[in-house]
């Protein structure tokens, strides 16, 4: 577990090769099921089953922006325990209610960014208003921006778990792990496409909602005219 935690820490930086090298620290079964999950996220992840990535995803924005964030706004030294609080917060708040992840997730960048153009001594009047018109934005747009999100997530789960899966053919698996840049590029391309899949071809939750009701709707007036047919032959 220990060494599990130490590899996760490569997502922290710039390392293509810690990325993709943590699938040799995952059994083979690990790899089946983290492959299966990223699959189901890839197809469906957008949409009710987004609050399972909201949570996770929302421990990580708050791993990585908190720094950040508090850096820019000189409010250092900073207490240690602050971004694994926020880290917990986001998490909480994720699975409680995703679209907040999103108009942190879209917020922030987005500030930061104001901020950056805005100048050091004007950082916040730029980070302010980039912060809350970028998170009303992903807020307004949670459906696409959780779309994308969770097909990210899937693919690489997916691209991960299958290395993990298939570990056992050592040379192939290997050979395909030491080009890190194209594992990243499979995985970006399965997360193109299940982006398309799920904005353009998989119905809305309110449309499927709305199918599920008009089903429901055809099956009652069925079953009424069965009954009607039923009395009046009887008759």
């Amino acid at each position: 577990m220990e060494g599990f935690l130490q590899a996760l820490k490569s997502y922290q930086t710039f390392n293509p090769s810690g990325w993709v090298g943590i699938y040799r620290l995952l059994p083979m079964w690990v790899g089946v099921v983290v492959a299966l999950v990223g699959l189901v996220l890839l197809l469906a992840g957008g949409g009710k089953l987004f609050r399972a990535v909201a949570g996770p995803v929302g421990a990580v924005l708050g791993l990585v922006w908190t720094g950040a964030v508090t850096q820019r706004l000189n409010l250092e030294p900073l207490d240690p325990r602050l971004p694994t609080l926020v880290a917990a917060g986001l998490m909480a708040l994720g699975f409680l209610f995703p679209p907040a992840v999103t108009f942190v997730g879209v917020g922030v960048p987005l500030g930061l960014l104001a901020g950056q153009i805005a100048g050091p001594s004007d950082f916040l009047l730029g980070f302010g208003p980039g912060f809350i018109v970028g998170g009303l934005v992903g807020a307004i747009l949670h459906r696409q921006v959780s779309g994308i999100v969770a097909s990210v997530v899937g693919a690489w789960l997916l691209v991960i778990g299958a290395l993990a899966a298939l570990h056992q053919f050592g040379g192939v698996v290997e050979a395909v792990a030491s080009r890190p840049w194209g594992v990243i590029i499979a995985a970006l391309l399965f997360a193109l496409a299940g982006t398309v899949y799920q904005l353009a071809v998989r119905p809305s939750p309110e449309e499927s909602d709305q199918q599920k009701s008009e089903k429901q709707r055809q099956k009652q007036r069925l079953a009424e005219q069965q009954a009607l047919e039923k009395r009046w032959g009887v008759k």
